[in-house]
């Protein structure tokens, strides 16, 4: 297996067919059924993508058509976006969790003509919008579901359109493959959204594989390619794990695990030993806060070297290399991290953190852990990834590492990241108005402030149109504050606002777990509305509050904040699929209440 067939593949379906060949029966899908890891080899995969391409084909779908995938982390997933390539037709992925709404506006936009759905929960805010919309004549359905009876649409199963002449299917493939190109389109997805309807990103061929190129090049380079393998939790909706979670494997020739979801993490992380895993970092906040209450519940040897990692961490944030260092690393070496690396599966070579900023002291937690922590950077719009941390640049956690190779990176006057290569997007489905304003003078305007050190690594400072401006015209950065508001116990998530306004405030969900005690040895039932409302739970929260202002500058420090109903999430159109919060639908429901603050 050559690397340089990254780059010089014409196609996403040339390099897996080219793969197939090479790995042959080697496991290259592998998911849990019926208690069993079961695993699908790149020859099959091969042979069930060209077989459902030819079926596509037959039901007369067309070069250019859109063809949406509704469908959780399965193999069947990767199998249907290679098969909808190979048919020339146009993958669109749409996340799981999306209401009948958003299926609509997704259906409407991109014109889709077929659907591949996963199961029958799935159909339940699918197939009214399909209906509504009227546009999809096909749906193809993984497992089985009822027959629909509408007549707006055929409905097909999963086992009839991969079956057939496998030989045959295979030399129409080649054939029409032959005629496509790095710059021809790929896959429609849609942005998560946190504020404004989803815009569709244009991907092309080439913009992947140059995002799967160059990580592999990191991989080769600081690490050593082996029989890599990579634990899928992210949705493969999303541009992060659709490429580093898919198509990256797939062009190491690696083996992919589908976790059963974060319930089953842990112990899918034992059982599948990954060498590699693409995480968000809200999954790594969760990590850190559980680990560390595990740790602290194991007597007074453990809760201090708990307290010596996060010295350690603090020191791998700011650069330090003291003595002490090298005696923490020698103290932990022999302790915690066994543990904790075996509770991760004992192969991790590296934990990615990308899709939002990860919290320096979070990322120093881990790497004190004795576990290599790479924070990417991108965007839907870059095929996602820009820039990453790894060793042979010196890894900064407070920065997002170099740009990748091939990827041109400059800071226009008003501090805004530009961003130049094969890695960007051909634009966003028809609409012209937005895809210039996005790529003025041919370079990709991120919307994310920052700047470049010394050494070439990027640091993000926010999101321009995120920068809280105060009355006195000094800019605060809301994520920062919100992130180091998280890492207290007491706080589970946080919303800053105070723009325009003479001081922070802020809208907190108290951590469920810290609220249960806090109630137990306070005497009080557990009740998180009633909790909110005692004048001593207010203050052991407020307390929270002081302890982060210690840290901030006098106009970040947060002066008041007003407690949330429930916990910002998917389902109450609070935060995006990759955990990244939705301030606009946020201030619809909490802004009067913020705004009585002051």
């Amino acid at each position: 297996m050559e690397l340089a067939d990254i780059d010089n593949a014409s196609s996403l379906v040339a390099l897996f067919l080219k793969r197939a060949d090479e790995r042959g029966d080697k496991p290259f899908l592998t998911a849990k059924i019926d208690g069993e890891w079961t695993s699908i080899s790149y020859a099959e995969a091969a042979e069930k993508v060209c077989l459902l391409a030819q079926k596509l084909r037959g039901l007369g779908l067309r070069d250019g058509d859109r063809v949406v995938i509704v469908a959780e982390n399965r193999p069947e997933w990767c199998i249907a976006d290679l098969a909808i390539m190979a048919a020339g037709c146009v993958t669109t992925p749409a996340y799981t969790t999306n209401t009948e709404r958003d299926h609509c506006h997704i259906l409407d936009d991109s014109g889709a003509s077929a659907v591949v759905v996963g199961n029958v929960k799935l159909t339940k805010a699918l197939f009214p919008a399909i209906m509504k919309t009227g546009r999809v004549r096909h749906v193809v359905a993984i497992d089985p579901v009822p027959s629909h009876q509408s007549g707006s649409f055929d409905l097909h199963h999963w086992s009839d359109m991969t079956t057939g002449d496998a030989v045959a299917a295979r030399a129409a493939v080649e054939k029409r493959i032959a005629d496509v190109e790095r710059t021809d389109m790929a896959c429609i997805i849609y942005t998560s959204g946190t504020s404004g309807a989803p815009r569709g990103v244009m991907l092309s061929h080439g913009a992947i594989m140059h995002n799967v190129a160059a990580a592999a090049h990191v991989i080769e380079h600081d690490f050593g390619w082996q029989e890599e393998r990579f634990l899928s939790f992210l949705p493969l909706s999303h541009a992060f794990e659709h490429t580093a979670g898919f198509y990256l494997p797939l062009g190491l020739g690696a083996d992919i695990w589908f976790s059963e979801g974060l319930d089953k993490l842990s112990s899918n992380l034992e059982e599948a030993s990954p060498t590699i895993m693409v995480v968000v970092p809200r999954l790594f906040e969760v990590l850190r806060g559980k680990m560390m209450k595990t740790i602290e519940k194991q007597g007074k040897l453990a809760r201090f070297l708990l307290g010596r990692a996060l010295v350690l961490g603090e020191r791998q944030v700011k650069g330090s290399s003291a003595l002490a260092t090298k005696a923490d690393e020698m103290l932990l070496s022999a302790t915690l991290r066994p543990k904790i690396k075996q509770r991760f599966g004992g192969r991790v070579k590296a934990l990615v953190s990308g899709g939002a900023p990860l919290n320096p002291e979070v990322g120093g937690f881990f790497q004190a852990m004795g576990l290599t922590m790479l924070q990417g950077y991108g965007q839907t719009e870059s095929a996602p990834v820009i820039a990453c941390n790894y060793p042979s640049a010196g890894i900064k956690l407070d920065t997002v590492g170099p740009p990748l190779r091939g990827v041109e990176v400059k800071i226009a006057e008003d501090g805004e990241i530009l961003v130049r290569g094969e890695l960007v997007m051909l634009g966003y489905w028809q609409r012209p108005e937005d895809t210039e304003n996005a790529l003025k003078g041919g370079w990709l305007h991120t919307g994310d402030v920052g700047h470049i050190d010394a050494k070439g690594r990027i640091k993000i400072t926010d999101r321009k149109k995120d920068i809280i401006v105060n009355d006195k015209g000094d800019n605060v950065a809301p994520q920062k504050l919100e992130g180091m508001l998280t890492l207290q116990p007491e706080i589970s998530q946080a919303m800053v606002a105070g723009d325009k306004k003479p001081y922070m405030v802020a809208l907190i969900v108290p951590d469920a777990e810290w609220a249960a005690t806090w109630a137990r040895a306070n005497g009080e039932a557990f009740d998180m509305a009633a909790l909110n409302d005692l004048p001593a739970y207010r203050a052991a929260i407020k307390a929270a509050i002081d302890r982060t202002n210690e840290d901030l500058s006098v106009i970040e420090k947060i002066r008041k904040f007003v407690i949330a109903d429930e916990p910002f999430t998917v389902e109450n159109d609070m935060m995006t699929p990759t955990m990244k919060i939705r301030r606009m639908q946020i201030r619809e429901t909490y802004g009067e209440r913020m705004e009585a603050l002051y």
